[in-house]
């Protein structure tokens, strides 16, 4: 297993040697990589267990990897179609650029997604899933010369990176509610978990933040607008990433947690997000008029089936969700891999410039019948039975809890409808009307055309038979996601008329109806989104991203304005607002009393501070006020003599006396009058000097009045010899105990020595600045 993990970025490192020698054969070096990943895998089919590696043992953290149907089936599709797609990438990238880089990351995302799949301990699952998100970027934006493919990388990890937060955020509350990040470990406590959370009041949250984390990764709505414009990348990348492997991620993590956090709660939120992304992206698809654009709507309205039924909670949902991540992988790889056939072969993927491609391309038609119809649920491809049992998750939700429930399947079937009518226009590529415009079409290389087929082969092989698909595999998946012991489920064609099979019948029916109109219905959609820009995909984040562009230039100007008042007024306000409000985030209480008796020496000390303080603000010149700064300074002193800290008290003399000497030496260059100064400014400083007063008065009185009950110094007497390993006490501590704050000293001594040193060679060289 470990070795599984770690093979393709042992690969990966060597892949920029490797092509020095093979150069586009590099294609099939990382496919054998991929496959001997595919072999280990398959070595662990059938088993369950954990191999934990030690990583962090001081927090608990650990490479934990954990084998089971789930992680399996995932496993084997990032390696196995990872073959496939490394395979179809030496015939589609001999002519493209940047192939070293294209193969070293593609191992390296392949790795990620092997170790997303098996990962057992949150922070580890962590680490791999953004490292998922890394490579997908540089693959995404492949072609760096592009304008469109630096956007939509940059896009992509906004998006999926961001989501990767608020889910390791998600991570850090059940850690702490748990006490640890075993993931294994909270599985076989998933009902003393979920009443922890509940009773911590954090059941809602970590099902919000995991789930905002599924729906950035697998482009749920309203996350879903990255997807469309990563079909930038290659076509093999869009087949491998965003069809069978990354945007898997999110259903994976949903399938993971689904026994742990199975609760109402949880069928409100991904049930509700699955049914609705997939209504609203096979919408989208319809309006597609790339064939690639098609796809990719078509991969989230997909991806939304399964979480949907992932979010159900009845069996039938995890049959969903457990039977359609393979069925997806299969269908959506082969039309990627079509889809970039076309491309390759008739120069455009824009579909009405497109049709009649069977005489030209007829196994790549084939390809595509057995794909689509599958993606279209038309019974008996292998499709048809995963949305059969959405539906009859649906339909039992919808008996048992009734009134609103219901819209769960009727959104089931508005949302198909659409996807069998994009599914039937894409296979209609290959048949009715050849185009004026389209040229010649050649036909593939076998290196293209092969691996297509392969996954059509299995595609058909599941439809045929698809009980030997969940003996085979998809019943330890549903194991994997069901809550208590997964029952046996069996499919098969319907024999007689039940609600899914009505469902079904309306769904094709409708469908067949409609086609005819399908060019209405997609110029309708077209003309809807010009008309309401708010609908369309790109709106709402490029107002977003580039109105906060616009934002941060503006406020640069206003607060980057080249004078020192500002950056300070600016840093105060900062720290003020942070420590205020962290004071208030705490609930922080100010002590009774202040922690020092006010006789009456320094009750006077006192006023003739705030007496000096107040002069300061009517100075008539420079040295005036500092004389008169000085007096306070002093007075600081006094009261620390007085308050005993004789100490504080010498060091206060000691820098009071430096700073004035220093800045009468300054104020000998400068005018010798302020001059005159706005009265709002004047205002807005004193509001701004006031509010810091306030901060540091009340910091005092809080860190002064804590008493903890063992004091650090206690620890540092006794452990700094047996810990520390010196003889010095004081030394020791300024090491070992103190060794950050040591080292930040001795770095502002050096810098200060480096500037003193820069300053005496400018001035024997001349320089004046």
């Amino acid at each position: 297993m470990l070795l599984a993990v770690a093979l393709p970025f042992l690969g990966a490192a060597v892949t920029p040697f490797v092509f020095r020698f093979l150069g586009n054969r590099t294609a099939y070096y990382a496919a054998g990589v991929a496959l001997a990943s595919f072999s280990l895998i398959a070595s662990q089919h059938g088993a369950t267990g954990e191999v934990v590696l030690p990583w962090i043992p001081s927090l608990d953290v650990a490479l934990r990897f954990y084998v089971d149907g789930l992680a399996v089936l995932i496993g084997y599709l990032a390696s196995g179609i990872g073959v496939i797609i490394l395979t179809y990438s030496g015939g589609y990238m001999e002519h493209e650029p940047g192939k070293k880089k294209y193969y070293t990351t593609l191992l390296v995302f392949m790795g990620s997604m092997i170790g997303v799949a098996f990962a057992a301990d949150l922070l580890a699952l962590f680490v791999f899933w953004e490292l998922t998100s890394i490579s997908s970027y540089v693959l995404i934006g492949h072609y760096t010369g592009e304008r469109d493919s630096r956007y939509a990388a940059r896009k992509a990890m906004f998006i999926t990176v961001g989501g990767g937060l608020f889910m390791l955020i998600g991570f850090l509350m059940l850690a702490s509610v748990t006490g640890t990040f075993d993931l294994v470990a909270m599985l076989g406590q998933a009902e003393t978990v979920r009443q922890q959370l509940r009773a911590a009041g954090m059941l809602v949250p970590v099902i919000a933040l995991l789930g905002v984390g599924a729906a950035a990764k697998s482009a749920q709505v309203p996350l879903h607008v990255w997807l469309p414009n990563a079909m930038e990348a290659p076509t093999p990348v869009s087949a491998f990433l965003h069809s069978a492997t990354m945007v898997k991620a999110g259903v994976y993590l949903v399938g993971r947690f689904r026994p742990l956090l199975l609760t109402e709660e949880w069928l409100l939120v991904f049930a509700a997000m699955g049914l609705v992304t997939m209504a609203i992206t096979a919408i989208l698809a319809v309006a597609a008029t790339d064939i690639k654009e098609l796809l990719a709507y078509s991969t989230a309205s997909h991806l939304g089936l399964i979480i949907a039924g992932f979010g159900f909670q009845n069996v039938y949902g995890a049959e969903t969700g457990a039977f359609h991540i393979l069925n997806h992988a299969l269908f959506k790889a082969a039309l990627f891999l079509v889809a970039g056939i076309i491309a390759h072969e008739a120069g455009t993927r824009a579909i009405d410039e497109l049709g009649g491609l069977w005489s030209d391309l007829p196994v790549t038609g084939t390809v595509a019948v057995i794909a689509g119809l599958g993606m279209a649920g038309v019974p008996p491809f292998n499709g048809f039975y995963s949305k059969e049992l959405l539906f009859e998750a649906a339909w039992e939700t919808a008996v048992h809890a009734g009134g609103a429930a219901w819209l769960y399947p009727a959104i089931a079937v508005f949302g198909s409808i659409f996807t069998f009518l994009y599914s039937i226009r894409f296979v209609m590529l290959f048949f009715g009307d050849r185009p004026e415009g389209l040229t010649d079409v050649h036909s593939p290389p076998l290196s293209m055309i092969a691996p297509p087929v392969v996954l059509a082969v299995l595609a058909a092989v599941v439809g045929a038979f698809p009980q030997l698909a969940i003996d085979t595999i998809v019943q330890r998946v549903f194991e994997s996601a069901a809550t208590g012991h997964g029952h046996e489920f069996h499919v098969g064609l319907p024999t007689y008329l039940t609600p899914p099979v009505a469902m079904s019948a309306v769904v094709i029916l409708v469908g067949v109806v409609t086609y005819p109109f399908y060019d209405r219905l997609h110029n309708g959609l077209r003309a809807l989104g010009q008309a309401v820009p708010p609908i369309r995909t790109n709106w709402w984040y490029d107002g977003a991203v580039f109105g906060l562009n616009r934002l941060s230039v503006w406020l640069a100007g206003v607060v980057q304005n080249g004078l020192l008042r500002t950056y300070a007024s600016w840093a105060f306000l900062g720290i003020v607002g942070l420590t205020l409000g962290g004071y208030l985030a705490t609930d922080a209480v100010l002590p009774a009393a202040v922690p020092i008796t006010l006789q009456a020496p320094i009750i006077i000390v006192l006023l003739v501070a705030v007496v000096a303080a107040v002069a300061i603000t009517v100075a008539p010149s420079h040295v005036a006020g500092v004389l008169t700064l000085s007096i306070l300074g002093f007075m600081v002193a006094i009261f620390y003599i007085l308050a005993s800290a004789p100490d504080l008290a010498l060091t206060q003399l000691t820098v009071e006396t430096l700073l004035l000497v220093i800045f009468l030496l300054v104020l000998d260059r400068l005018p010798a009058f302020y001059g005159s100064i706005d009265r709002w400014r004047a205002v807005r400083d004193g509001v701004l000097a006031v509010a810091v007063g306030v901060t540091v008065s009340i910091t005092v009185l809080l860190s002064t009045a804590g008493a903890p009950s063992d004091g650090i110094a206690r620890y540092f007497v006794e452990n700094s010899i047996p810990l520390g390993g010196g003889s010095n006490i004081v030394n020791v501590i300024l090491v070992d105990f103190r060794g950050f704050d040591t080292l930040g000293e001795i770095s502002v001594i050096a810098m200060a020595a480096v500037s003193v040193l820069t300053l005496i060679a400018m001035r024997e060289r001349g320089e004046t600045s």
